[in-house]
């Protein structure tokens, strides 16, 4: 069951949908929604679905603008910053210094990258990450990935990136795993016609994240300098 606490922030309220284990938790996996989207994007649905039974929290993060009702999100600063407050929150919440993993889709996923290390992270898990934006290859993201353990799950369609031109853009870099859904748009979904089903595609995103996580709150990731 989902449990839906307010956290406060300076950008006005914002929300946390925490799906806990039935046990005691080993860790935190903290996700923030895309542009486009909320809580309820399939993969966030699905990490949400399958970690607990692992041992981890998972915290998806309603950003203000989207508890607002507001249509367009604001700045990255102020995305920045209300995530921020609220993953200081929550990590107050669970006693006993859990170690967190940040990480989201899309837009989510820029957020987690560009706070990680000030808020003490783990590592990074990236959904469907935006490398560029649609069409305009020449304008990289791939300097926003962070010095720490990555784990990117991207599809070979993703009009912002796909899978091959991901791999191709972090060639070398210790750290960093990216895992391929094939046939997978930026939303992670594939086309009836694929080589894949949606449940299939849907277990391996599952099944990636939560191998990943748990060999990283063990220390069985490197973490290495990007450049």
């Amino acid at each position: 069951m989902t449990d839906v606490v307010e956290t406060p922030t300076r950008s006005g309220p914002a929300r946390w949908h925490l799906d806990r284990p039935p046990g005691t938790p080993r860790a935190i996996l903290a996700l923030g929604h895309g542009a486009g989207g909320g809580v309820d994007a399939g993969d966030l649905k699905v990490v949400a679905s399958v970690l607990p039974r692992a041992g981890v929290v998972v915290a998806r993060f309603e950003q203000p603008w989207r508890v607002a009702g507001r249509r367009v999100a604001p700045p990255g600063p102020q995305l920045d910053a209300a995530w921020s407050e609220a993953v200081n929150a929550l990590r107050a919440a669970f006693r006993g210094g859990l170690p967190i993993l940040l990480g989201g889709r899309s837009a989510g996923a820029r957020v987690a990258c560009r706070t990680s290390a000030a808020l003490g992270a783990a590592g990074v898990v990236a959904l469907a990450f935006p490398l560029h934006p649609p069409g305009r290859p020449d304008r990289s993201r791939v300097d926003e990935l962070p010095a720490l353990p990555v784990l990117v799950v991207q599809g070979d369609r993703d009009a912002f990136g796909s899978s091959g031109e991901v791999r191709a853009a972090t060639a070398g870099v210790s750290g960093l795993t990216t895992i391929r859904i094939p046939d997978a748009d930026h939303a992670l979904r594939v086309s009836r016609r694929g080589p894949l089903t949606q449940a299939e595609a849907d277990e391996i995103v599952g099944l990636s994240v939560q191998r990943w996580a748990l060999a990283c709150v063990r220390g069985n990731l490197p973490r290495a300098p990007r450049r």
